[in-house]
């Protein structure tokens, strides 16, 4: 049976190889690779035009949303891609119409929320890369708690969070201080927004989870 396709979505920049310079799909290795152990076939893809989504959708099996600037980050910050802000929210709105697996990742999680007419907190100051381990407690009934349990240990770095909850969504995680650290699609069959770092942890499960259900 053949694998699952997985679109990961990127970001453009530039790249250099030799002398040549040109801008490029980027997105970190760990991406690749743990959904490839999990069984996947990972495919990059480029924030192409909104009108292309439709075709991914169909094509693919499931998707990952990647980490990056902020959605709607502000154009003198330097981080802003508004490109890649316009694909994202297209595709999660056609994969959550379409019942397609997803799982967000950090920004993929400010953009799910984004997408479905929810706001997010503003950012506090510039952001840190840092990744700090924090406690969450999820929702055991939840998707992400059949597949988790109703702790976790993750890592994550400061950064926006959700402000006002999306239509259709729904909170499963949140930290000590009661933020929100999850969210989930109702009535989806595995829909689900982390605001973690999953792919620098231990812990695969997710990713197993992801490729089961783009299995189906």
């Amino acid at each position: 049976m053949p694998r699952p396709l997985i679109g990961i979505t990127s970001h453009l920049e530039p790249a250099r190889w030799g002398s040549w310079v040109r801008e490029a799909a980027v997105v970190a290795t760990p991406f690749l690779r743990e959904v490839d152990r999990a069984g996947g076939l990972p495919v990059v893809l480029p924030p192409v035009h909104p009108r292309r989504v439709g075709d991914l959708v169909a094509r693919f099996d499931g998707f990952l949303l990647t980490t990056g600037a902020p959605v709607g980050a502000d154009e003198d910050s330097g981080e802003a891609d508004p490109r890649r802000d316009r694909f994202e929210t297209e595709l999660v709105r056609a994969a959550v119409a379409a019942r397609r697996p997803f799982l967000a990742v950090e920004r993929g999680l400010l953009v799910l929320n984004v997408a479905m007419d929810g706001t997010l907190l503003p950012a506090r100051g510039r952001r840190s890369p840092r990744l700090t381990e924090t406690d969450v407690t999820v929702n055991v009934s939840s998707a992400l708690g059949k597949v988790l349990g109703d702790r976790a240990r993750v890592r994550r770095a400061e950064g926006p969070g959700v402000n006002r909850i999306g239509t259709g969504l729904v909170p499963v995680a949140w930290d000590a201080a009661q933020a929100v650290e999850a969210l989930e699609v109702a009535d989806h069959p595995f829909g689900i927004g982390v605001r973690w770092r999953p792919e620098e942890s231990a812990d695969r499960r997710l990713f197993r989870a992801l490729v089961e259900q783009a299995a189906g």
